[in-house]
């Protein structure tokens, strides 16, 4: 069965986050690192801090773009609570 996986990425320093949606996100995060990305070049390095595995790549993209909004920015804040209060 294939995956589709919407991932967050984080920059402790910067206090930058980034959500995107990939099939590989192994590969995505070393594209990301490699300065390959226009949006995320300038908040290297990033660290996965958050991932989800769906399997209808139409659900993975919905929620990649809910997560996009600024409601969807503070569902992301409270789900990983206590990521954030570790800073």
């Amino acid at each position: 069965m294939k995956f589709y996986y919407v991932y967050v990425l984080y920059n402790k320093l910067k206090n930058f986050i980034y959500v995107g949606y990939s099939e590989d996100v192994k590969k995505r995060v070393k594209y990301h690192n490699s300065g390959f990305v226009k949006s995320t070049k300038a908040y290297m390095p990033l660290e996965i801090i958050h991932y989800a595995a769906y399997s209808n790549m139409k659900d993975a993209k919905r929620r990649e773009e809910y997560l996009k909004t600024n409601r969807g920015r503070t569902t992301l804040v409270i789900m990983l609570k206590e990521y954030f209060s570790k800073k």
